[in-house]
């Protein structure tokens, strides 16, 4: 028996939330002051639309290790976290102190924190992969040695429709963020191997930044036909599908999935915003 727990950062498709091992444990949102946790409960359009009208940069909180702890309980032996990336959030750093925790008293269960490394639906391939592992019968020491080097492949990316929460946040000059602004400017993101974040171009309208996102993901990209990628969005369904067109006509995947943004992964991408990780 086993477990894959990951924090809401990481999107769960309808059809891993029907599955049995999977369970989010839930961040927290705040937009002045009006706290919103990140369950089912969220509310995308409610949330962009407090963004929106707040002179503040949205912040998030981790989950605590109590609560952790409290998704630890029942039948599975095998117990794996994964948390956003700990250049991002506390939530990693919480769920290793749970799982010593834990431990302290549980020494029959063998549970193992994953960094991700990456985000939203970064995380939810790093589940996907764990339970791929487990299903073909590895033990638990083997998933976990496989799955660090799937994280050590993996590659996120993602292309802004506004700089505003980057500016708001601090982590743009006002200038720039006018300058992006005025010319319709797009930047490329990405993630670096210790899992934080870089810029990695830009391009001068949202079809073209889409198009320049996916240039630079398959550039890095090995093996594609026995890789699954997967794109999330915020609130754009049609520039998701968009980007998954464009990768089906350059290349061929094992499976290609799309999912809605949940919470946290909305407050970074903000409305308009495409993720896509590999």
């Amino acid at each position: 028996m086993y477990k894959i727990i990951i924090d809401s950062c990481g999107e769960l498709p309808e059809e891993l939330k029907a599955d049995g091992h999977y369970c989010n444990v839930p961040l927290e949102l705040e937009v002045d002051g009006c706290r919103i946790v990140d369950d089912e409960t969220f509310n995308q359009k409610d949330f962009l639309e407090k963004v929106k009208q707040s002179v503040h940069s949205p912040k998030s909180s981790c989950p605590s290790p109590e609560l952790y702890m409290s998704k630890f309980e029942g039948e599975a032996e095998h117990i794996y976290i994964v948390t956003l990336s700990a250049k991002l959030s506390g939530s990693y750093n919480s769920a290793v102190l749970a799982a010593q925790l834990y431990n302290e008293e549980h020494e029959d269960k063998k549970i193992y924190v994953f960094n991700s490394r990456s985000a939203s639906i970064g995380e939810t391939l790093i589940g996907m992969k764990i339970q791929e592992l487990e299903e073909a019968g590895e033990s638990f020491e083997k998933v976990v040695e496989d799955v660090e080097a799937y994280i050590a492949s993996m590659n996120t990316f993602f292309v802004l429709e506004t700089l505003e929460t980057l500016r708001k946040a601090g982590r743009l000059s006002g200038l720039k963020s006018l300058v992006a602004s005025t010319f319709n400017i797009k930047p490329v993101m990405g993630s670096t191997k210790e899992g934080t974040i870089q810029q990695l171009g830009q391009a001068r309208g949202m079809k073209k930044a889409l198009t320049k996102m996916v240039d630079d993901m398959l550039k890095v990209t090995r093996n594609c036909e026995n890789r699954v990628l997967a794109i999330s969005h915020c609130n754009c369904p049609e520039r998701a599908q968009f980007v998954k067109d464009t990768i089906e006509k350059l290349a061929q995947f094992k499976k290609i999935f799309i999912v809605d943004t949940a919470g946290v992964s909305s407050m970074y991408a903000n409305d308009g915003g495409v993720i896509i990780a590999v």
